[in-house]
């Protein structure tokens, strides 16, 4: 009830200022949390990662990793802060997040918004060991001469305070950083941030995020070189620039679209590359999860975990614990005996 009665207040805030104070209230300690929701058949291990359960944070809610410790107690099995760029930088102007409610979904232009990496790192350093697994998702600057390496200058200072890195190519509210998915681009760019993971005394997975907007081509391009590079997995997808069927007065706003709309199209994104990489490759499944019953999709579809964000404005901070409850009880219900089962085994029906 409580938690309902402050989401009704947030939604009468503008969205950013909203955003703003849901961090403030988890640093303040001033939302509960009982840790991780976690049993033996929540538990998965994802790219040498021991997830309590496969419910993860997407990347951009708390972009300066001011709140770990209070998210890391809020039912998540792991947990993803950034983007990060080496500089801070203030992002694109405001307004730039915008509530679809009639679609249960968001528009953002945020921009890589953050507070640079010397103080990320800082605060990442405080919290580390966390409860669950934390990860950075890694940026570029804006008006970087060399975007591809900002990559790797972000892993090598923060990557002894997280547990994973997530190349982050697909934001689209960065002119041309899309760019990077191509070829040849993208194959440099990750033999550079292999190079700065060599360097680190303990050596993390890496992720690469991709665009839900690809054709078939481009994907399996991806797949490719993502493979040759040695990384450890792909999370599909970030937010997409379609506004195919939308119905609310912001549906025209510039952006990066996320939430229910995107689910269908990043599902079969997923099921795709699952198909693509033969099923060897751990993949991480987000865009429009908000249940149990999203999330188990997304499983099928060959996730082997899940991450949301959107979900959270409209279910609030406890939707995580919900979900990843929810995932146990339906596995009960199918007799599995570790939610890992579920991994791939309706990828065709999303095909």
């Amino acid at each position: 009830m409580m938690e309902r009665l402050g989401l009704a207040v947030m939604h009468r805030l503008d969205p950013e200022r909203a955003h703003f104070l849901a961090i403030a209230a988890l640093r303040a300690g001033l939302v509960p949390g009982k840790g991780p929701v976690t049993s033996d058949i929540l538990r998965v291990d994802l790219a040498g990662l021991h997830l309590p359960n496969p419910v993860g944070l997407a990347a951009g809610f708390d972009k300066n990793a001011e709140a770990v410790g209070a998210l890391g107690r809020a039912g998540f099995g792991f947990v993803e802060v950034g983007a990060a760029t080496p500089r801070p930088q203030p992002g694109n102007p405001k307004p730039r997040l915008f509530r679809l409610t009639e679609d249960r979904a968001v528009i953002n232009r945020f921009g890589f918004n953050n507070d640079g990496m010397e103080v990320i790192a800082g605060r990442l350093g405080a919290a580390y060991p966390a409860a669950v697994p934390v990860g950075l998702n890694l940026g570029a600057n804006k008006d970087s001469a060399d975007r591809a390496a900002d990559f790797a200058t972000v892993l090598a200072h923060c990557g002894a305070y997280v547990d994973f890195a997530t190349v982050n190519v697909s934001s689209p509210n960065t002119e041309k950083l899309r760019d990077l998915q191509g070829r040849a681009a993208l194959e440099g760019l990750l033999a550079g941030v292999m190079d700065a993971r060599a360097g680190l005394a303990r050596p993390i997975p890496i992720f690469l995020k991709i665009a839900p907007d690809l054709e078939n081509d481009s994907l399996a391009e991806i797949a490719e070189v993502a493979q040759s590079a040695g990384i450890s997995g792909i999370i599909a997808t970030n937010t997409t620039l379609a506004r195919n069927g939308l119905q609310s007065p912001h549906r025209e706003q510039a952006g990066g679209l996320s939430g229910a709309p995107l689910f269908e199209r990043s599902t079969r994104v997923l099921a795709q590359l699952s198909k693509l990489t033969g099923g060897q490759m751990p993949l991480i499944g987000v865009g429009g999860v908000a249940s149990a019953d999203q999330a188990w999709e997304k499983l099928r579809a060959g996730a082997s975990a899940v991450q949301l964000y959107t979900g959270l404005v409209y279910g609030g901070i406890s939707l995580a614990a919900r979900i990843a409850e929810g995932l146990a009880a339906r596995a009960r219900s199918a007799g599995v005996a570790n939610i890992g089962e579920v991994t791939g085994s309706g990828v065709k029906d999303w095909l």
